[in-house]
């Protein structure tokens, strides 16, 4: 949906609290308010649109009083926790909440899927003020034999889909990619042509295992995903029942986020590294790559000079470091891990620094309200 808002909003998630950015529907210039959540690690938050108020839900983790979901509903001015901190496995499990790492709008104005660590996939029906454990995927028969990426295991994507209730698409770093067609009591894995690099030669396409690194698709085209996986970036054009490689063309098919344009399901965008070692933008130039016919080809942005990202970024941007916003010229944005932020209004096409100096991004999120 297309957003005829007046105020622009940025959310940004580090290692040390969260920052808020505010602007107009120009998105130029940028007032700043933080860190909330001081001293807190957070991997997730969302703007949440749906209703007449918009509501902010964030995914901290804090070393004294473990993880939380916190909700403001004055745009980040107060913020209060959902009860018991609103995600908690079962006794019955034997474990308990390390990180929540996705927060993500359902189908109904009040459903929220969280996705956590260790891996599993959390639902609420109350706007996010309390979750309840999808029995059916932590129950999974393969759940044991999932791994751990580097930064943890954990369901970093949950797509439910735009119209189909029963339906949801999840991602884990290392176990791939599982659908549920039947709200979540079972599920299926989707991994049928994603490459595991880290096996053997022999087992390198198995059905599951992969360490898929983000799944993202448009609503307006439920069944095609995009993937960028630990070396690799696929298109599904059956809703991750077979994978194709559309990563010719880009100068790295190694990083972390893929972001869907917001009005395009043609129009996606990725930030390559050099490779699992470096874990840097080759050469160390920072570039957007954009592909506006579903990865059939591929093109460089923000060159350097006026207007354009650097030539020495030698950091990475995390899985959910990138978004868009929903204006109808879509605002892009990436925060990297030398706490620097950076915008464009105009889809990519030009750059500006808007945060910088702040910890470790985690992620970054956007509206315009």
């Amino acid at each position: 949906m297309m957003a005829n808002g007046t105020q622009a909003v940025v959310l940004v998630g580090t290692r040390k609290g969260l920052w808020i950015g505010r602007s107009d529907a120009d998105r130029t210039e940028w007032e700043w308010e933080g860190p909330a959540f001081n001293m807190e690690e957070v991997y997730s938050c969302m703007v949440d649109t749906r209703r007449g108020t918009p509501r902010l839900l964030v995914g901290a983790s804090s070393s004294w009083v473990g993880p939380q979901v916190g909700r403001s509903d004055d745009l980040g001015r107060t913020w209060e926790s959902s009860p018991d901190g609103g995600i908690r496995f079962p006794e019955d499990t034997g474990t308990s909440l390390e990180r929540v790492w996705q927060l993500q709008p359902g189908v109904g104005d009040d459903e929220v899927w969280a996705g956590t660590e260790p891996g599993a996939v959390f639902r609420s029906d109350d706007r996010g003020e309390t979750f309840s454990l999808v029995r059916g995927l932590w129950d999974h028969p393969q759940r044991p034999e999932w791994g751990a990426g580097y930064g943890g295991q954990a369901f970093h994507t949950v797509l439910p889909h735009p119209t189909d209730p029963q339906s949801v698409t999840a991602a884990i770093s290392t176990g791939g990619v599982y659908r549920t067609t039947n709200g979540g009591d079972a599920w299926e894995p989707r991994n049928k042509g994603i490459r595991a690099d880290f096996l053997p030669e022999e087992q390198r396409y198995p059905e599951f295992g992969q360490c898929v690194h983000k799944v993202a698709r448009h609503p307006s085209a439920p069944e095609r995903l995009y993937a960028q996986n630990h070396g690799g970036v696929y298109r599904s054009d059956d809703e991750g029942g077979s994978w194709l490689s559309i990563a010719d063309g880009l100068p790295a098919d190694f990083g972390f986020p893929v972001v869907v344009h917001p009005h395009d399901p043609d129009t996606i965008y990725v930030f390559p590294l050099a490779g699992a070692e470096g874990r840097f933008p080759p050469e160390g130039k920072a570039r957007v790559w954009r592909s506006s016919n579903a990865g059939e080809s591929w093109e460089p942005l923000g060159g350097s000079g006026a207007g354009g990202l650097p030539d020495a970024f030698f950091i990475g941007v995390m899985r959910d470091g990138m978004c868009t916003d929903n204006h109808e010229r879509a605002g892009l944005y990436f925060g990297g891990r030398n706490g620097s932020v950076w915008a464009s209004n105009d889809e990519g096409e030009s750059w500006q620094e808007i945060a910088k100096n702040l910890p470790d991004v985690m992620v970054v999120r956007a509206a315009v309200i």
